[in-house]
């Protein structure tokens, strides 16, 4: 159990968590007056993306040479910890909507928060832990002022703010998890 809490700190869980549920409780307080149902996804996905560059950084450690002459097996660890990124983002956000303000569905934030946290693994392993945030902020970016998608491609791009049950937006969201995830696992941070 102590190298699981080392394994924290040195990943920087704690400040991560302490950001996701600060931002999570920030949008509560900002959406809880708003309608009954989902409705514009931006904000969701906002919280979402947040929490995911929130955990970012700790995808890379505090020494990648130590790391990488470690005589334990990164690869299920590397897993283990993009995935449970994503789902305690998702559960952050899942939870606070039980308090009254629904902003989003579940499979909408499984999706997302699954999509957000591959991408993010994905930005690791190609330009490191520090840099990581950068692949999920640009996609955002481009998300939110993109034009409403009228094509395939433009539905790949927009599959953020897709509703969850859209083909484009559901294997993309598939697919930046596994190849992120993979790539993160195999390789790790880039240094």
């Amino acid at each position: 159990m102590r190298w699981l809490t080392l394994y924290a700190r040195s990943r920087q869980v704690p400040a991560s968590l302490a950001a996701v549920v600060i931002g999570v409780v920030a949008v509560w307080a900002l959406a809880r007056d708003e309608g009954a149902g989902p409705g514009d996804p931006r904000l969701p996905v906002l919280v979402l993306a947040t929490g995911a560059m929130a955990f970012s950084i700790g995808l890379g450690g505090q020494d990648l040479a130590l790391d990488r002459t470690a005589a334990i097996r990164w690869v299920p660890r590397r897993t283990a910890h993009v995935l449970l990124a994503g789902a305690v983002v998702a559960a952050a956000l899942l939870t606070v909507q039980t308090m009254g303000a629904s902003m989003a569905t579940t499979a909408f934030v499984v999706r997302d928060s699954a999509g957000l946290m591959g991408l993010v693994a994905l930005g690791a392993a190609l330009s490191g832990g520090q840099y990581a945030w950068t692949l999920p902020f640009a996609w955002l970016s481009f998300s939110f002022f993109a034009p409403p998608p009228t094509s395939a491609p433009m539905e790949v791009a927009m599959w953020m703010l897709l509703p969850p049950g859209t083909a484009a937006g559901t294997w993309t969201a598939l697919v930046l998890t596994v190849v992120g995830s993979a790539a993160y696992a195999v390789a790790g941070p880039r240094r």
